[in-house]
């Protein structure tokens, strides 16, 4: 079994979940909950590897290795 690690993003009209590392086309789930937004993220990766495969999907995530950790930053940038 592969362990994934999720982003889960809130906004204003609900959360949205991707794999973190995904490098190629996109996988993403939503909901209107945390817990939502995670299940579907889970569906839509059963749904790639049913359709694409497993290592397809490995191969697009980070070329098959593994983050192992994820750090979010915030800045301040002249616009």
């Amino acid at each position: 079994m592969q362990k994934v690690k999720i982003v889960i993003e809130r906004h204003d009209d609900g959360y949205v979940g991707y794999p973190l590392g995904f490098t190629r086309g996109a996988i993403v789930g939503q909901g209107e909950t945390y817990a939502e937004a995670l299940k579907d993220t889970e569906s839509a990766i059963q749904f790639f590897i049913q359709h694409y495969g497993k290592d397809a999907f490995l191969q697009h995530l980070e070329g098959g290795g593994q983050s192992l950790d994820a750090y979010i930053a915030e800045t301040s940038i002249a616009v």
